[in-house]
């Protein structure tokens, strides 16, 4: 991937497979595009958290999904930036009752 717009096309499949594995619970979809080493941070009531691709993935795996629960589908990129191998990406995923 040596241009701009294969760069941004990859990294929106990206994040549109993590949306999909988030929402339907798909492990196996959510652990390809993570890389091994990666850790997922985040803060749940003010919390903040970090883990592991896979103490994270052990998680999504044993709670119901939001589609399990009826959820509707919430989830969407707002914006992409990216600076040579490096891609930043503002997300919006409103799941349960919080807002990542």
């Amino acid at each position: 991937m040596n241009n701009y717009k294969d760069n941004l096309a990859a990294v929106t499949v990206a994040l549109s497979n993590y949306f999909e594995g988030v929402y339907s619970g798909n492990t196996e979809l959510l652990a390809s595009i993570f890389h091994p080493q990666a850790l997922v941070s985040g803060d749940v009531k003010g919390q903040s958290y970090f883990k592991t691709v896979e103490q994270y993935l052990d998680g999504v795996e044993h709670r119901k999904s939001p589609q399990e629960l009826k959820e509707p589908f919430r989830m969407e990129i707002l914006s992409i930036e990216i600076t040579n191998s490096i891609a930043t990406a503002k997300t919006h995923l409103q799941m349960f009752e919080y807002n990542y």
